[in-house]
């Protein structure tokens, strides 16, 4: 019989309720909690590989998929970095009781960090405690710093007076909607502007021949933690994804340390 238990979480209300689809993986703490990247979803290469690893060790994991994405409901074009850290927080403290290490990748990661900030200004005592934080190419403030701030002056002036622009996907056949909402929402959570504060070690993998997330960005990030333990470890062929068996590798390692 399979410990792992498909759920769907109510989140929001009237025309703003989604339903959340979640994995929970029964075991032992430290229990893992994975956020994944932007377009990506709960059944992806690092997520499944990481339930894997839980199952031998008899651990807890749990993972979602975020509104619009995946088997939770929504539009992604209704999507915002806060309405997906609404979504992270209600599920942790839904799933999570006892120490957790949270994994994030790419959006993933700047939403870890998000979540861990959301809990210290509500915590709870019956909910979990993030204790390790494993952060794979992060994408802190990707909606100002890695696209905002590089587009051209023609794109900005379509999102800004048609409300969208299509961008053409690296990892799709199909363009995926920027939407003026994401990127407007988005500067209400950066982070970069100002020092990190996580309570807990934080270990960074960040390939070098990353096209989305520059590996500069890693180390500005790195710079931005004021007393927590970090640890980045740069890749040097290193790709955005990150998923190849000797990544899914470094990843387990990083995991393990916890």
């Amino acid at each position: 019989m399979s410990n792992v238990c498909l759920k769907f979480l109510p989140v929001g209300t009237g025309k703003g309720g989604r339903q959340i689809a979640a994995r929970a993986r029964e075991g032992a703490p430290p229990g893992l909690f994975w956020l994944g990247g932007l377009k990506s979803d709960m059944k992806g290469t690092k997520a499944a590989a990481l339930d894997r690893w839980a199952a031998e060790r008899g651990r807890t994991m749990i993972r979602f998929d975020y509104s619009g994405h995946g088997e939770s409901s929504g539009a992604f074009e209704d999507g915002t970095i806060g309405r997906w850290l609404e979504e992270s927080l209600a599920v942790f403290e839904a799933c999570c009781r006892g120490p957790q290490v949270a994994i994030g990748s790419s959006m993933g990661g700047w939403l870890a960090l998000l979540l861990i900030r959301a809990l210290a200004r509500r915590r709870k005592a019956e909910t979990g405690k993030v204790a390790g934080l494993v952060l794979i190419a992060p994408a802190v403030d990707f909606t100002e710093e890695l696209m905002w701030k590089g587009f051209p002056p023609e794109i900005k002036q379509e999102i800004e007076e048609k409300g969208a622009w299509l961008r053409p996907s690296e990892y799709s056949e199909e363009p995926y909607m920027i939407t003026r909402g994401l990127i407007e929402e988005g500067r209400k959570h950066l982070l970069l502007g100002g020092m990190i504060e996580t309570g807990c070690p934080v270990r960074i993998l960040q390939g070098v021949q990353d096209p989305d997330v520059p590996w500069q960005h890693a180390v500005e990030l790195c710079s931005r933690f004021a007393q927590d333990d970090v640890v980045l470890t740069l890749v040097k062929d290193g790709d955005h994804r990150l998923s190849r068996p000797e990544d899914i590798e470094r990843l387990l390692a990083a995991v393990a340390e916890f």
